[in-house]
């Protein structure tokens, strides 16, 4: 599914993001990616959306090198990997309805399947009856929730979370993973970013820690430590 071959990347001459990375994800995994600030988490999660490129080494989804893709080939790499973020990320001027459906618009598909789509998971997040809300009256959760429907509207095989309980309470921080585990459940592979060793401990997911630019350990069954 996903498979980092000798991957490194360098931003300066001082700043070694990736380091000669190696690791493998199989469809349908959740796999949590762990370490301090700087260690290359986020790197990880711009080389495969192809934001950036790695100075060497493969980076492979669904047996494609994705380094060599071109321009016209990304849009539909993306297509596939859906994210969500710590920040959300929601266009402030368009309620939540809207702000799902935007995932949508750029594909040209119809009215009808816009609106049947969207409103299967508006269901699916729990947030029937905010449709018509804009962000600033969403609660943190309810935010949350509309960031991960847009995400997950275009049926990604991928789904990349990157510290999206950051900015949530613990109870609210329970109710998303648990919705990353129900889609998990679904197929979708989920690659979560976090600092939270309370979410981590208690899911018993793979864990993969990186120090520095390198990967210092890789457990089907880890912890946070």
């Amino acid at each position: 599914m996903i498979r980092f071959s000798n991957v490194s990347k360098k931003y300066t001459r001082k700043i070694q993001a990736l380091n000669d990375v190696s690791f493998h994800i199989e469809q349908g995994e959740f796999v949590f990616l762990i370490g301090p600030s700087g260690a290359g988490k986020t790197t990880i999660m711009k080389l495969l959306l192809k934001e950036e490129n790695p100075d060497t080494g493969q980076i492979f989804i669904d047996g494609k090198d994705v380094t060599t893709l071109r321009r016209r080939q990304v849009a539909k790499l993306r297509k596939d990997i859906g994210v969500v973020y710590q920040d959300f990320r929601l266009l402030d001027s368009k309620n939540v309805y809207d702000n799902i459906s935007f995932a949508l618009d750029i594909h040209g598909y119809s009215k009808k399947y816009k609106k049947s789509k969207v409103r299967s998971v508006i269901n699916q997040m729990e947030l029937r009856g905010r449709e018509k809300s804009l962000p600033n009256e969403l609660s943190g959760g309810e935010k949350q929730r509309t960031s991960m429907a847009r995400a997950i509207i275009n049926n990604p095989s991928i789904l990349i979370a990157d510290e999206p309980t950051g900015n949530l309470d613990p109870v609210t921080a329970e109710e998303i993973v648990n919705s990353l585990v129900k889609i998990n459940e679904s197929g979708t592979t989920v690659i979560m970013i976090t600092h939270s060793k309370e979410i981590v401990d208690s899911l018993g997911k793979r864990v993969i820690r990186l120090e520095d630019g390198k990967i210092i350990s890789d457990e089907e069954k880890g912890s946070y430590l």
